[in-house]
Order: structure tokens, then C-alpha cells, then sequence
């Protein structure tokens, strides 16, 4: 879902196994590193097939066996993703089972008054993967054609303005927030259940605008069934330089990608968590997969297992207090 500036966790603590005391999982959990991996490593989906977190967990699925492991994608969808990541959570910390989710992570916690898990004690970050800008884009018809026109015509006919989304929580849900916040705009949301039928409400004239990811409605805007007004990356999008930023647009700070990030449970030992974020580090270089990724609407990230914590924590403040003063909840 969502992210900022991307900036530039502890030695697992491995005691011996005794065989009265421990299930044979918690042993494997503590095997040096030096034998892993010696399975298949099944790197969770918290997604149905199809879609941003589906796609990153089979590019990190993909380079994983690249370089002589075995890994395959399990999907685990249902409840805002709550269910893949308790599944995670509860699963040994052996680095034989990993998270691949996105922005849900930070944000799906603050959503409910509980969730069955806790992101800072049960999971540590492997690498952040990448992002996709997303584009704010509207029907052909509606009569702004740049984000101050929009921003004049939504505080002229308060509540008129309508923004499809596709679902409470969802990237296009906090982006459209955040331009109701810091332009002191009444902008009415519409969820759908997922971003395909809020585009099709949006073709249809049935809402007057929506962010969503620039993969999904860039063919639209190509064959003009849909109109852009801006991307939300920091800088243009080499797909659609054309189109300025929303900051360029006069809305400094605004800044917000759908980002993925791969996660292990928190007592992985941490060189494998450094073997896994190296070798997917090495993978994401490869000039031919940043060239098919970035053809994809895609940015790889890599970097440091520190520099993705510091980004989940970055999220963290920043959407709290946007998601309490709009009073969003979980469905």
C-alpha cells in the first residue's frame, strides 16, 4: 500500500534443544544457518492470487530458487490480511516460512480494536522489495484536468466530489484521506470490495475520482478511458513522465506508493535473515528484472533489514493519526 521517503533487529538468542522439552520445530528453528536452507521455503502470500502482494511474493519466490534454494508461494487471504499474517506469526522462526505483504501491515493493526497478533514483537523485516507509484486518475468527462482545478471544484460543491476506492483501509482509501486532510476538502468516499469494481464504478461516471496503483489503471488512461491528473511518487514515473507529481501539483509531502515488503517471525536467527535479504539484494541488481519490473509499473527497493524496520516505523507514525482523525475502521 503505502509509503515516504524510504531511509538509509537484534542477534536471535539460540539455547540448546532438549528433546523432553521442545517439539521437533523448535529445534530446527534454532539449526545453524549454516545448513539452511535444507527445505522448501514457503513464502506467504496474505492475498488471493493476482494482485501487488501475489505478484512480489512470486518475483521473491522466484529469485529465492534462482539461487539454489526451493521456494514456493502460499496464498493466505481474508480479513484486510489478517489471516496470512497470524499464520506467519505463529509459525516456527526457522526462515522455512515468510510474510510477503504490503502496506496492510502497518496499517490494518490501527484499523481494529484487536488484531491476533502484534507487528513488533512476532515479525522482523527481510528487505523492503519494492513499490508502485499510484496515479490519481479520473473519467473522461469530469472537468478538471490538473490537481488544483480538482482541488477548487471539490471546495466549491462541498460533499459532490466522490472518490471510489477499493475498500476501507486500502492505499486508495488513506491517499484520498490525505488530500481531504491537507487541503481541507469535503471529498465522499465510496468502497467497493477491491480496486476492479471501483475502476469499473470510476469508467462509469458513477464516482468522480480514485488513486489507484499506476500497474492497474495505467491501460485505461492509454486507451483514454480514464484521465490522469498526477502520480504520487516523489519524482515522475519513467512510465508516464508526462504526468507531474502531486507535489508538483502544489501539495508538498505528498507522497505515497504501494509498497511490499518480506518479513520472517521474529526469532529467525539473523543470519538467515542476512542470507535471505543478501541474496534477494544480489537478485534485485539484475538488469533485466529491474528493466521487466519497471515495464510493470514496478521499483525494486533492497537495502538493509534496518532500512526496511526504520521505513515500517516511519509508516507507522505517519498514518496513525490521519487514520484516528478520520475515524476509518475496519470492515
Amino acid at each position: 500500500m503505502i509509503t515516504i521517503k524510504r531511509p538509509a533487529p537484534g542477534a536471535a538468542l539460540i539455547l540448546p534443544c532438549a528433546v523432553f522439552l521442545f517439539h521437533a520445530s523448535h529445534c530446527a528453528a534454532q539449526a545453524p544457518a549454516a545448513k539452511y536452507p535444507a527445505q522448501t521455503i514457503n513464502v506467504v502470500a496474505a492475498s488471493s492470487p493476482g494482485g501487488g502482494i501475489d505478484f512480489f511474493a512470486r518475483v521473491v519466490a522466484q529469485k529465492l530458487s534462482d539461487s539454489g534454494m526451493r521456494a514456493i508461494v502460499v496464498n493466505k487471504p481474508g480479513a484486510n490480511s489478517i489471516i496470512g499474517f497470524e499464520f506467519v506469526a505463529k509459525s516456527p522462526p526457522d526462515g522455512y516460512t515468510l510474510l510477503m505483504t504490503a502496506g496492510s501491515f502497518v496499517t490494518t493493526p490501527m484499523l481494529y480494536e484487536k488484531v491476533p497478533y502484534d507487528g513488533d514483537r512476532d515479525f522482523t523485516p527481510v528487505i523492503d522489495s519494492g513499490y508502485i507509484p499510484l496515479i490519481l486518475v479520473t473519467p473522461p468527462s469530469f472537468p478538471p484536468k490538473t490537481v488544483k482545478e480538482l482541488i477548487a471544484l471539490a471546495k466549491a460543491r462541498p460533499g459532490q466530489v466522490q472518490y471510489g476506492n477499493g475498500g476501507t483501509g486500502s492505499g486508495g482509501n488513506l491517499s484520498a484521506e490525505l488530500l481531504k486532510h491537507m487541503t481541507g476538502t469535503d471529498i465522499t468516499g465510496i468502497p467497493y470490495k477491491g480496486n476492479a469494481p471501483a475502476l469499473t464504478a470510476l469508467m462509469g461516471g458513477h464516482v468522480s475520482i480514485m488513486f489507484d496503483t499506476l500497474n492497474t489503471s495505467l491501460q485505461f488512461v492509454q486507451a483514454r478511458r480514464l484521465k490522469a491528473l498526477a502520480v504520487t511518487s516523489a519524482q515522475r514515473a519513467p512510465q508516464v513522465p508526462e504526468y507531474p507529481t502531486m507535489i508538483e501539483s502544489g501539495l508538498p509531502g505528498f507522497e505515497v506508493t504501494a509498497w511490499y515488503m518480506l518479513f520472517a517471525p521474529k526469532k529467525t536467527p539473523r543470519d538467515i535473515v542476512l542470507k535471505l535479504n543478501a541474496d534477494l539484494n544480489k537478485s534485485f541488481t539484475d538488469p533485466e528484472l529491474v528493466k521487466r519490473m519497471l515495464a510493470q509499473g514496478v521499483t525494486l527497493t533492497g537495502g538493509t533489514p534496518e532500512q526496511a524496520e526504520a521505513h515500517v516505523q516511519a509508516e507507522t507514525k505517519r498514518w496513525g493519526p490521519l487514520i484516528k482523525a478520520a475515524g476509518i475502521k475496519g470492515e
